[in-house]
């Protein structure tokens, strides 16, 4: 923007003066109707992965009893719609065990997104965004996973299919991994984005980072999101927010209920975590629940958790379009048919002090 150098304290109407900064900010907040809630379909899966938050922690949601009965899946659904749910999160164990069920979510609320391993595909009728999660090449997804040949499979079931997206979670032994992944997944025409392996409570094994395998995974994001722009779907703002050694809560403060204690706006006010039986519990409610939120980088979380603070990067262009990278990055990832603009903000700035 014009003499944005010689100002040292913007108004909102100088940031937004700059025509590209006006412009991706219209176009994001045509979104800023989503409200979104998570829901457990099923709790099975036919993983075993290490470090898996759902088998993992106190909060019990693996032994909850499945509720199977389309009708009361229905009745959910549309209570939620009625209290403001706008955006679905379907996740698990395993959805792609109940296909039915998320039909019945996809036909009452239509924007939403299904977590899945990818080994057992979803009917192209469920038209939500489907993240297939991938924990390195096939021989360290046979070593975490125990699943052989996990990528061919999943690329098989999805080929062609633009509601899929793969999420590459690094852990400190799939770091240089990350480079074969992105390449076969380019050379099939496939998007990727990141995520960050976030320890479950209690967890001390050997995929917690490190602040040195936090460096390596930042360097490693670098490279790919400069090398394949096509195929990688991340901004720098997003490799700063998830790879620094402060995980999220420490540096945007979380907005999910089971850390933020206010009622009043936004997710603590919206935001539910149910449970296959149907339940949910406020004290537990997280997009990852039994996460250690010290050690949280997870990408569902940054999704609202940095989203949240538009007010605290609206301090000078260079934040401002940062956040609107983030933003960005997370819609399309998140949302089917949105399309990823170009990177407004192409340095990695660490994120603005709290007020």
């Amino acid at each position: 923007m014009e003499n944005a150098k010689d100002i040292t304290e913007y108004k909102f109407s100088d940031i937004i003066a700059s025509p590209s900064i006006k412009e991706r900010f219209e176009k994001v907040r045509k979104y800023f109707f989503l409200r979104e809630s998570t829901y457990d379909m099923s709790n099975r899966c036919n993983l075993r992965c290490e470090g898996c938050y759902y088998y993992a922690g106190e909060t019990e949601k693996q032994f909850a009893e499945e509720n199977l009965n389309p009708a009361d899946w229905q009745q959910l659904m549309e209570a939620e719609k009625e209290r403001g749910i706008t955006f679905v999160v379907l996740a698990g164990a395993e959805p792609s065990y109940v296909p039915e069920l998320c039909k019945t979510c996809y036909d009452t609320i239509p924007l939403g997104c299904i977590a899945s391993n990818g080994l057992m595909p979803l009917a192209k009728e469920i038209d939500y965004r489907i993240h297939i999660s991938v924990w390195g090449n096939d021989k360290t997804s046979l070593e975490i996973r125990k699943a052989k040949n996990m990528l061919v499979r999943q690329m098989e079931n999805y080929q062609g299919d633009s509601r899929a997206i793969w999420v590459y979670t690094f852990t400190p032994v799939n770091i240089d991994q990350a480079r074969e992944v992105t390449e076969t997944l380019a050379a099939n025409n496939h998007q990727i984005t990141f995520n960050m392996f976030s320890a479950p409570t209690d967890y001390n094994g050997h995929l917690r980072h490190t602040p040195q395998t936090l460096a390596h995974t930042r360097a490693v994001m670098s490279e790919l999101l400069a090398e394949f722009p096509e195929t990688v779907v991340f901004s720098p703002y997003n490799i700063v927010a998830h790879t620094h050694e402060q995980g999220l809560h420490s540096l945007f403060s979380c907005s999910y209920p089971r850390m933020n204690p206010s009622t009043a706006i936004g997710l603590g006010r919206s935001f539910r975590q149910y449970r296959t039986d149907l339940q949910w519990d406020r004290a537990a409610a997280c997009c990852v629940p039994d996460t250690d939120c010290d050690d949280c980088r997870h990408y569902a979380a940054g999704s609202a958790v940095v989203t949240a603070r538009m007010y605290r990067h609206a301090t000078t262009p260079q934040h401002f379009s940062a956040w609107l990278d983030y933003v960005d990055t997370y819609l399309a990832v998140w949302v089917k048919g949105y399309d990823k603009g170009e990177n407004l903000c192409k340095e990695m700035i660490e994120p603005p002090e709290q007020s």
